[in-house]
């Protein structure tokens, strides 16, 4: 049973060269799965791609058993509700705290604000950021606002989280934190897909990797050691 499927996808904008080309792999539900490949190579695209932000010029994609180019908005909306995604530069809203920018999507959905301040106090806390509830976004450290943001993307349970070079912004140590923090999301049942460019956290962790190189996806089942084995000598 796949979570995610893509099958011969294309993409391009307007009526510039494909950005990706063929692209055709599958993610279960509850795996952990890290996105690389040079700059250039697809990542963003296809990040955009999973999140829903961009729809493939051709192909197919599924995403929870539904196609997703045979969605109406209402359709989309409802399903992104079930992805969250960590954006590399945060994406935090400034005028607002810690506490309100993580409660942003319950507040969306209707939800009752006691059971609202319970939900987000109760994640904050897990996330290490239990004395930050009123704490803006500028008065905080690299780690802190990412850990804030990653809060914001899971405070609505999602199957499916996405992250953007997570630790592109943060040092070595606090890399390592949300990474972990990560794996015990994944063992509580989310998938997981982080893009990076840091082959020492892919080596060190050894999950499954999509490796990108121009357009193209190749998918190892295995960690990334087993991946760079198993390549083609000129897989292109």
């Amino acid at each position: 049973m796949s979570l995610i499927t893509f099958e011969n996808v294309g993409l391009r904008y307007s009526t510039g060269p494909e950005i990706l080309t063929d692209v055709s792999f599958d993610l279960a539900p509850g795996s952990f799965h890290f996105l690389t490949g040079p700059s250039g190579a697809g990542k963003t695209s296809l990040m955009k791609l999973l999140y829903l932000g961009q729809k493939p010029t051709r192909g197919s994609i599924k995403i929870m058993d539904r196609d997703i180019l045979g969605l109406s908005r209402g359709q989309v909306t409802r399903l992104r509700r079930q992805i969250g995604i960590v954006f590399q530069n945060f994406r935090l809203l400034n005028h607002l705290s810690a506490f309100d920018n993580v409660a942003l999507p319950l507040r969306a959905t209707g939800m009752d604000e006691h059971k609202i301040r319970k939900n987000v106090i109760e994640l904050l806390e897990w996330v290490g950021l239990g004395d930050c509830l009123h704490a803006l976004p500028v008065t905080l450290s690299g780690g802190e606002q990412q850990r804030v943001a990653i809060a914001r993307a899971i405070i609505n349970r999602p199957k499916i989280l996405l992250a953007d070079e997570p630790t592109g912004n943060v040092d070595r140590k606090i890399g390592m934190k949300l990474l972990y923090l990560f794996e015990e999301l994944n063992r509580l049942g989310t998938t997981i897909v982080i893009a990076t460019h840091d082959q020492e956290i892919i080596e060190q962790f050894d999950r499954p990797v999509l490796r990108m190189e121009n357009g193209h996806v190749h998918q190892s089942l295995d960690g990334l050691r087993s991946s760079l084995s198993s390549m083609p000598e000129n897989p292109l």
